[in-house]
């Protein structure tokens, strides 16, 4: 397996050098709006301890994370009214990873609506903003 790369997109963002519509943040993880979403309100669980993914991730690092996953699942849907929820995790580019940086994926789901292309568009900052606060305010319920 490949080394960690300290300047992947979402290191970057930890440290502050890239911006983010963080909805949530503890001293573990950090959630914040996927910049290409697959669904309105699609959310990213990233832990701030750095690993590839969940084949090097440290033990003590998952907890955190999917207790952060499963409130932003809650939260997502209910935001957005959403029928049901989805979680994805990608692991390798085999595996279907793109960010070498581990992260989950929470997307708030809706019968008979198709997701948005994984490589999709980039939705405009004004809408993420707006998303990011309907979920700020769910998890403030």
């Amino acid at each position: 397996m490949a080394d960690y790369d300290t300047d992947n997109v979402f290191a970057k963002i930890l440290r502050g050098d890239l911006p983010s519509h963080t909805v949530y943040e503890t001293d573990d993880v950090v959630a914040i709006m996927d910049v290409m979403p697959r669904a309105d309100g699609h959310v990213l669980v990233i832990p701030k301890a750095p690993s590839r993914n969940l084949l090097d991730i440290a033990p003590e690092t998952i907890a955190p994370l999917f207790e952060a996953v499963s409130k932003l699942a809650v939260a997502v849907k209910a935001a957005f009214g959403a029928e049901g929820v989805t979680i994805q995790q990608f692991n390798e580019t085999a595996g279907g990873q793109v960010i070498f940086h581990t992260h989950v994926h929470v997307l708030p789901r809706f019968t008979d609506v198709p997701l948005k292309p994984h490589t999709g568009q980039m939705e405009a900052a004004e809408v993420l903003a707006l998303h990011a606060d309907k979920i700020r305010a769910a998890l403030e319920a």
